[in-house]
């Protein structure tokens, strides 16, 4: 079992910056494609980013690419980020990371296995 917990989250002006992080216990996560999604109020959950398991390949969701990188620390196994950049009001969400139980990045919401609690990050203008 996975237990992943977000941080990093915060109110941040239009143009600022955040790094979100993702850290799993109970098992370790270097063999598991891992995502970021996130939920605006009112919004279904919405695919950010993606990596696999060595971070060798990425994804992202068009409204992010090119402001946002997810990477991961497979020295210590068990954290995953998201540096997110050039912030704009509609980047207000909660933002969810999650596991899933292959090796291969997933887009998909149901694909994943495993979620974190969220961290709301919230842009002003």
């Amino acid at each position: 079992q996975i237990q992943l917990v977000e941080s990093g989250g915060g109110l941040v002006q239009a143009g600022g910056s955040l790094r979100l992080s993702c850290t799993a216990s109970g098992h370790a996560i270097h063999n598991n494609g891992m995502g970021w999604f996130r939920q605006a109020p009112g919004n279904e959950r919405a695919f950010v980013a993606a990596i696999d398991w060595n971070g060798a390949n990425t994804d992202y969701a068009d409204s992010v690419r090119a402001r946002f990188t997810i990477s991961r620390d497979n020295a210590n196994k068990n954290e995953m980020y998201l540096q997110m950049n050039n912030l704009k009001p509609e980047d207000t969400a909660v933002y969810y990371c999650a596991a899933a139980t292959g090796y291969d990045l997933q887009v998909q919401a149901n694909a994943y296995r495993y979620w974190g609690q969220g961290t709301p990050v919230t842009v002003s203008s």
